[in-house]
């Protein structure tokens, strides 16, 4: 008779499964809560204990760390000296694995987890009994995933047994799984020690979709979630209407919200353009806020995609629906704005997303790169004026000071060469990656035009490396900047300020954005 070993803590779909293989000429070898489950379903069970001859001991810590059972899956059926072994030492070979393990995930998931629930939910015996069956694939079935359970039960009434291509795809996702386990172990203690730069990087990440396509038509793509998911992430939202996001909706959607974020005071709206922010605008309205953020770039807004820090309500929604956007995000909307926005919009993407959780600890983000992996902490430093220092003999008055806390916030989200033209209202221009700033600088005070005001200031996402920039704000009538400083030339950019009557404030903090 042939024979499984069933242990699983998530027992869905367990019974009609096990019952199969009962059907099916297997005896059932079970543990604790399984054995009771099956027992209870009239399912013929055998305890472990009554296999290997010795108890569960150290509350269950050890029960299947035995050689009756992992002889029973190790062995090699073709090899007479296995056979003969298991003859030997009475060991019943074990022809079928089903285990899920202890659940490690979800106890770590827990706000109110201590350290001891965490290591108590390591699995020990379950990932060994995975991979030693997982080992012997040419011989044994193992099975990890309720959504295998189908298949398998199919190929045993049809031919007594699984395939041996059945087997080896299982083999490996059960391997994947020990990985994806130990993986998040590592990270969670690795965490509570404080290491931040392990001599391995383990990570791991649940495929969430396999999309149309990436960056470009013949570029196949996926999209893989943290295994421990963040709330705020696009990958997190409910989308209620149109189609589905693609890779690059994804990472303009991502950009749109690490850049909404940085304003929570007021009613504010994000377009997000490849990545860059076309416009940014802020009102005591959502509606003012999206007429400033539409009148900063009217032209490079069409096909964006737009994020919005309040709920939506039916003014606001009327004028978005006016243009084509790829996709609005918000924290949520009337029901009468979400209807006028789906109306004759039926591809456009709408998404509701907790912003209440946009403050949640944030992890390290990563970047390939050919041959390795880039990893470092998100730039979510609090921008606080007060850390800055003004280096000029003028002085920035309140009102600019709020112009320039919020072109900085603006400047730290457009990709580097960075320059921001802003007031207190909303980006004016923006001159983004270009290889010199003073280029930025140009196409953002060019973008501003007639714009350009007593009010209009000036952010610098990195040092001026020459006085050239503040010579051309100066001759276009900025009178405030806002920079990390830094430069061994600053002292020149600093007197060409003074000679044009600009207050000037070094932050001491760059926003790289590559």
């Amino acid at each position: 008779m042939k024979r499984a070993l069933v242990s699983v803590s998530d027992k869905s779909n367990l019974v009609p499964f096990v019952k199969g293989l009962e059907e099916n000429g297997f005896e059932i070898v079970s543990t604790g809560g399984t054995k009771k489950v099956l027992d209870e379903a009239g399912v013929k069970t055998i305890s472990v204990e009554d296999v290997t001859g010795f108890p569960e001991i150290l509350d269950g810590r050890v029960k299947t760390l035995n050689p009756y059972i992992h002889g029973g899956l190790l062995a090699r059926r073709e090899l007479p000296s296995h056979v003969e072994t298991l003859k030997k030492h009475h060991i019943t070979p074990i022809d079928l694995v089903c285990v899920n393990l202890y659940p490690f995930k979800q106890t770590i998931e827990k706000p109110d987890v201590t350290l001891a629930d965490a290591i108590e939910n390591i699995d020990i015996g379950g990932p060994s009994m995975v991979r030693s069956a997982a080992k012997n694939y040419r011989d044994v079935t193992i099975v990890t995933d309720k959504a295998d359970y189908d298949k398998v039960l199919e190929e045993i009434k049809e031919n007594g047994a699984t395939t041996l291509e059945t087997r080896a795809e299982l083999a490996a996702k059960a391997f994947r799984l020990t990985a994806s386990y130990d993986a998040l172990i590592s990270q969670y203690l690795s965490k509570q020690v404080g290491v931040e730069a392990p001599e391995k990087l383990t990570l791991t990440y649940d495929l969430k979709e396999t999309m149309r396509y990436g960056e470009n038509g013949h570029q196949k793509a996926w999209l893989y979630e943290d295994a421990l998911p963040k709330s705020y992430s696009i990958l997190e939202a409910e989308q209620l209407n149109g189609k589905k996001l693609s890779y690059n909706n994804i990472k303009d959607a991502d950009e749109a919200l690490r850049c909404i974020r940085e304003f929570a005071d007021k009613p504010t709206v994000v377009a997000m353009k490849h990545m860059n922010p076309c416009g940014i605008g802020q009102g005591d309205t959502l509606e003012e806020a999206w007429d400033r953020a539409y009148e900063a770039d009217s032209v490079s807004i069409f096909g964006g995609v737009i994020a919005l820090n309040r709920k939506v309500d039916l003014a606001t929604a009327k004028k978005m629906h006016k243009i084509f956007l790829e996709i609005i995000i918000a924290p949520d909307y009337d029901e009468d704005a979400l209807e006028a926005l789906k109306t004759k919009k039926k591809n456009m993407r709408i998404l509701k997303l907790d912003f209440s959780k946009k403050d949640e600890p944030t992890r390290h983000e990563t970047v390939s790169v050919m041959g390795g992996l880039l990893m470092q902490d998100q730039d979510v430093l609090a921008e606080d004026a007060s850390d800055w220092e003004c280096v000029t003999a003028v002085k920035p008055t309140e009102d600019q000071l709020k112009s320039l806390m919020f072109a900085w916030k603006a400047v730290k989200h457009a990709k580097s060469n960075a320059i921001v033209v802003a007031n207190d209202e909303r980006t004016l221009g923006v001159g983004e990656g270009q290889p010199n700033r003073i280029d930025s600088e140009k196409i953002a005070i060019d973008h501003a035009g007639d714009a350009l005001d007593e009010r209009a200031v000036i952010a610098s996402d990195a040092f001026f490396p020459f006085s050239d920039c503040v010579e051309y704000a100066g001759k276009h009538g900025i009178k405030a900047i806002v920079q990390p400083g830094g430069s061994v030339r600053d002292q020149e950019s600093i007197d060409m300020a003074n000679k044009y009557g600009i207050a000037m404030v070094f932050t001491g903090v760059r926003h790289f954005r590559h």
